[in-house]
């Protein structure tokens, strides 16, 4: 079942002893059972100024409670009012309330009067306020004859409205013959008085029906000023209606009326007052004429408009500040501003206040010799008198009680016995009007009662919270106690919480939370008991969600959903398309666990949702249905059935006519059907409609007709192949006019602003329209009331504005369809709202749990429906880190907004920050907009673990020390406590030794670690701490350096005079080994040089002579082959790493080889080393004694 949860709660102790909770909350809060003796509570009553609707029977409401029933009088200004003297006055039994029967004899003035109802028994008596009571009126306006206004273009204009004073006053609105609202905008708006203003006129403003209606609400009635005319004439226009009576040197100019700087057409002069009453709405208007149109500002001469409070109405003209209170007091300006200058105006506001309570009186319910106290604390402008009355008697003049005594705003009860039982009224006044609460001290002495059913069973969700109730009395107050289990354990376990009515609250309830519980309730004349048993239940689970499917036409689809459940609750499973019912239609069938789909078409796709209830809990599950179009088929071999011809018209009557025709050929494929479509030529010539299908086999048709339509027909033949081309058209036929036979679909009501209801239709088709002189009837009346329909008759639309209504109240309309025949059926009613306003109240008693040191519960109360004024969305959470409790210094952080739907009044803040200072407020949303913030309220999370440090180096490493630096982590979440150290050695085969644990103070930034193996690597694992925990660590390695007198020896090795002499020698024999090789391989075995010539044929190689410095013949002593082509060595000196088998990259190190700063070779000779084979085109030097001398340079 649902569980209420308070906003007050208390935990349990964890003690050892019994836990018992002395609820420290005033008696007051009790509810007293009607079975006891007590004094009158008035428990409803009428409205203190009380307006009544003359053509009704006047119902004036007292209701009352107490024990034994209380009887009922009443006064009348002042004097008691006999009701037995009076035939048309009758008092309801067992009740206060007075009827008035003035519908069948009597008038409404003749009760006007101020009234009080008095409710009395043995205990005491309770008084209701003076209730005023008032007939509404709405009286006619005043018979004027009002003489057309001609004015030339750009001038100012008011037309006066000037209603009749009614009561209520009346709502003024501006409309024309047509009841549609005239356009407004900046240059032309309607004065908080309802005066229609013009800045500047312009030609367009010209029309004979400027007509101002006062709409009386209470009685539902509208009156409507004689039309006004307005002719505004051009400059030409004017210069020929005076051509008559001027010269021609005296006609206008093209700028006769030049622009001009604003001025204000209200309010008169520099300076005004405006005094209002704290509560209500401040408006402040300033409208200005000129040309161009001014613009009008607003601002607050001693400090600013109020954010959340301020709205700008009728184009910034009106400036309107909600709730308003005594600190809006002050000068307001407003400036008028256009191109040609500026000017301003000072409204002095003054916000006096009728009385508010501080501190309203409750209750009292004390045993015989206790003490006890009545406060009545209120404020005002000015300051209200604060006066007492004891059964509605002066206290000055009241019966003596020794028990009591009055402080001023204070009644003081001591050693109170049966006997001081009474009825207290406070009264609360000044200038601007009073309060009145009754509040009764009653004297009992009453054992504990439990008053919440015996063994109640609560089913809950595993790990939802449970509550579980004990709602109780007595006097004195009891204390409360729970138990659970059949050996009587008192609960001690902090889990639990108890809230000051009782009510036990398990937060997060656990299958072991299951059992009996006992609530046991003690005072000193005795005690009470009751037990309550909780059950806890399984959640529900969708186990197999329905999954994505896309599908062919014609083919079938399958969705599962399979569900997992308490075995003791029966599961509900509905399948939804697009969140709302299936359709009805025998493709859609349901088993246990599957939804399927057969012969699925285009519209059968959408997201279908699976939704299992149970009398606990809701669950659901998606998953959307695509349809694509199937494969396509071969090419047919016949084609479609050719048009049908020869269309004939006969036995034509008012709403049927047979239609003829002769089919076409069926191309080797059998006519399945005929279609049959229709064109309206009156309505929507061109567009065809279908009409109806007959069987292949039929050429006939008779068909239904519509009144009030120009027919034409066309029939198509459709084989299996497909359809045919349209016939031609058949003659026209004109059926007869009708009334309506339907009425507009959709009908809606909404508001688009605070004061109107826009009432919205589908409007009939010409089609529908059955005939000529198309209209609507549009009726409207509120609902919670017994108001007479209010209905207006308009042209062929789709929407009418309902102006001056309240803000957003619910209206019963029916929107009818008629023509120049009669009227459709009597329409379907339908409900809507007027328009919704900005919320006016902020949610209370805003306060924050923090759970952890990232989570944050947000309870609040919920705001009055009536000071939403809309449709409630939800709450909106706007919450902000405003400070770092570490590091104290403010940082501005862009607010996040969490919002929680419907009705909720609480709701968790997630990712939040440790310790750190977070403020937030809550506003109530609807429709229209967000509501007031709450008061700001602030919180701090709990320390949290820190984040890794931002760095860790070793530096200065030595032969048995290395020295950590580090950089705090960039997230201490809290206050750091120490860091910790570990490291170990890795041996050469990677092994892990020992690990070593250190601490080291949290204000180092650097340590250094002694007495390490030399040569050694370590691994080191570091973290931070705060008093919430470790946080996360990093790691790093680092090895010590070697032992110096090893490092020194090799040092003097490579820098002795002995070494360096041995290199150098051994370089001296490489580079004549290589000269060696080189003439050996330029001067080995001889073969012709001409021969070799000859073979290759190629006219660029010539042989080389000895006369000429060159050698004629060539030899290789090892292999016999002849050079290759271009193995010539280059001009540059250099030969090809093919071309030599020896290089200096063969010796010792190679290109690998270290030298010193002054050239020397300090690498280690070695052999010969093998070759590496040479790799693609890659182009080597050879080593030639020059290149080979070259590198060692």
């Amino acid at each position: 079942m649902q569980l209420k949860i308070m906003p007050k709660k208390t935990p349990l102790s964890a003690g050892r002893v019994p836990l018992i909770l002395f609820l420290c909350q005033m008696i007051s809060a009790l509810e007293v059972p009607l079975d006891l003796v007590q004094p009158p509570t008035i428990t409803q009553q009428s409205p203190k100024d009380y307006i009544i609707d003359p053509r009704e029977n006047i119902v004036i409401q007292c209701e009352a409670k107490g024990k034994p029933p209380p009887s009922f009088s009443w006064t009348r200004n002042g004097t008691h009012f006999d009701i037995d003297k009076d035939p048309l006055v009758t008092m309801k039994s067992d009740s206060g309330t007075l009827i008035i029967n003035i519908m069948s004899e009597g008038k409404a003035e003749t009760y006007e009067g101020i009234y009080q109802c008095t409710a009395r028994n043995e205990r005491g008596a309770a008084i209701s306020n003076n209730i005023v009571i008032r007939p509404s009126r709405s009286p006619l306006w005043t018979k004027e004859k009002l003489e057309p206004i001609i004015l030339q273009n750009g001038q100012s204009l008011v037309l006066p409205c000037r209603p009749p004073i009614g009561l209520p006053p009346p709502i003024i609105f501006w409309m024309d013959n047509s009841f549609q609202r005239l356009p407004q905008s900046e240059r032309v708006s309607q004065g908080l008085n309802g005066d229609l203003y013009f800045s500047n006129v312009l030609p367009e403003d010209t029309r004979e029906d400027y007509i101002c209606y006062a709409r009386f609400n209470h009685t539902q009635t509208i009156q409507q000023k004689q039309p006004i005319s307005v002719k505004v004439l051009s400059v030409d226009e004017l210069n020929e209606t005076i051509a008559a009576n001027l010269s021609d040197t005296e006609f206008y100019g093209a700028k006769s009326n030049r622009e001009r700087p604003p001025t204000f057409l209200t309010p008169e002069g520099n300076a005004s007052n405006k005094e209002e009453l704290r509560g209500n709405i401040l408006s402040l208007e300033c409208i200005a004429e000129g040309l161009p149109t001014p613009i009008i500002y607003w601002i607050k001469e001693d400090g600013t408009l109020p954010i959340n409070r301020t709205f700008y109405r009728n184009f910034q003209k009106t400036l309107q500040i909600i709730q308003v209170s005594e600190t809006d007091s002050g000068n307001y300006q407003c400036i008028a501003k256009n191109a040609l200058g500026a000017i301003h105006h000072t409204i002095s506001v003054t916000v006096k206040a009728a009385p508010y309570w501080i501190m309203e009186p409750q209750n009292l319910v004390l045993s015989p010799g206790d003490d006890g106290t009545l406060i009545c604390r209120a404020n005002g402008n000015p300051k209200p008198r604060i006066s007492w009355l004891s059964n509605g008697v002066p206290i000055e003049i009241a019966p003596d009680d020794p028990s009591r005594k009055i402080d001023g705003d204070t009644v003081i009860f001591t050693n109170v016995q049966e006997r001081s039982s009474a009825v207290y009224q406070c009264n609360a006044s000044n200038e601007y009007g009073y309060l009145l609460a009754n509040a009764f001290v009653n004297v009992l002495a009453e054992p504990p009662r439990i008053l919440t059913s015996a063994n109640t069973l609560y089913q809950v969700i595993a790990n939802r919270p449970a509550l579980l109730d004990c709602a109780f009395f007595g006097s004195p107050l009891p204390t409360i106690e729970w138990f659970k289990g059949d050996k009587g354990s008192a609960l001690r376990d902090d889990i639990y919480i108890l809230h000051e009515n009782g009510t036990l609250e398990i937060p997060v309830a656990q299958k072991e939370s299951t059992g009996t519980y006992t609530c046991v309730a003690r005072n000193k004349l005795g005690m009470a008991k009751n037990e309550v048993n909780l059950e806890i239940k399984d959640p529900t689970r969708i186990i197999k969600q329905p999954e994505y499917a896309i599908v062919q036409r014609g083919s079938t689809v399958s969705f599962e959903c399979k569900v997992k459940h308490d075995h003791t609750l029966i599961p509900t499973v509905t399948w939804l398309k697009e969140n709302r019912e299936l359709p009805t239609d025998e493709r859609f069938t349901v088993d246990k666990d599957h939804l399927v789909v057969a012969d699925v078409n285009d519209d059968d796709g959408g997201t279908y949702t699976c939704v299992a209830n149970t009398t606990l809990d809701s669950v659901s599950a998606s998953a959307v249905l695509s349809v694509v179009a199937p494969t396509p088929t071969p090419a047919p071999i016949y084609d479609v059935p050719n048009p049908p011809f020869d269309l004939e018209l006969t036995d034509q009557l008012d709403k049927s006519v047979q239609l003829s025709w002769t089919p076409g050929d069926d191309n080797n494929s059998p006519i399945t059907k005929f279609i049959i479509e229709y064109e309206d030529a009156m309505h929507e010539a061109g567009l065809w409609h279908h009409q109806t299908e007959v069987p292949g086999t039929q050429t006939t048709a008779q068909l239904k007709l519509s009144p009030y339509v120009n027919y034409s027909f066309r029939v198509m033949a459709e084989n299996s192949l497909g359809r045919s081309s349209p016939s031609e058209a058949s003659e026209q036929y004109l059926t007869k006019a009708a009334e309506p036979d339907k009425n507009p679909t959709t009908v809606e009501g909404l508001g688009s602003e605070p004061d109107n209801l826009v009432i919205t239709w589908k409007p009939l088709s010409g089609f529908e329209s059955n005939g000529p002189g198309l209209q609507y009837k549009v009726s409207w009346r509120q609902k919670d009331g017994d108001d007479e329909w209010t209905s207006v008759v308009v042209a062929n639309v789709s929407k009418y504005i309902v102006s001056g209504t309240p803000t957003f109240v619910p209206y019963l309309i029916k929107v009818q369809a008629l023509n120049d025949v009669g009227f459709a059926p009597e329409p379907a009613v339908v409900m809507g709202h007027s328009g919704e306003d900005l919320p006016m109240v902020a949610p209370g008693n805003v306060h924050v749990t923090v759970v952890n040191s990232t989570l944050a519960e947000v309870h609040w109360d919920p705001v009055p429906l009536k000071s939403i004024r809309g449709h409630l969305q939800g709450y909106r959470i706007y919450y902000w880190k405003a400070q770092s409790s570490s590091q104290r210094n403010r940082r501005h952080i862009e607010k996040k907004i969490l919002t929680f739907q419907g009705s909720k009044t609480h709701g968790m803040l997630p990712g939040l920050e440790p310790f750190s200072h977070y403020t937030l407020n809550v506003r109530v949303v609807n429709g229209k907009g967000e509501g007031p913030a709450s008061p700001d309220r602030g919180f701090h999370t709990p320390e949290g673990v820190p984040s890794a440090p931002s760095t860790l180096k070793i530096v200065n490493p030595t032969l048995d020390s290395l020295t950590l630096e580090w950089d705090p982590p960039s997230h201490p979440n809290g206050i750091l406590t120490e860091y910790t150290l570990k490291y170990q050695p890795i041996n050469s085969t990677h092994e892990l030794g020992p690990l070593v644990d250190l601490k080291i103070p949290a204000n180092k930034t650097r340590w250094t670690l002694k007495n390490l193996n030399f040569s050694t690597r370590y691994k080191f694992y570091f973290y931070a701490q705060t008093s919430a925990g470790s946080g996360s660590q990093i790691t790093e390695e680092a090895v010590t350096t070697v032992d110096e007198a090893m490092a020194s020896r090799q040092v003097d090795i490579a820098t002795q005079g002995w070494f360096i002499g041995l290199m150098c020698a051994v370089a001296l024999l490489i580079l004549i080994l290589l000269i060696v090789c080189f003439i050996r391989r330029n001067k080995g075995g001889k073969y012709p040089v001409k021969e070799k010539e000859d073979a290759h044929a190629d006219p660029e190689i010539q042989p080389m002579k000895e006369d000429d410095g060159t050698f004629g013949e060539y030899s290789d002593a090892e292999d016999h082959k002849p050079l290759k082509k271009g193995s010539r060595t280059p001009s540059d000196r250099t030969v090809k790493k093919e071309d030599s088998d020896d290089s200096l990259v063969d010796y010792g190190e190679g290109v690998n080889g270290q030298f010193n700063e002054d050239g020397s070779f300090i690498g280690q000779y070695s052999g010969k080393k093998e070759k590496e084979p040479a790799e693609g085109n890659e182009s080597s030097e050879a080593p030639s004694p020059v290149n080979a001398m070259n590198s060692f340079v």
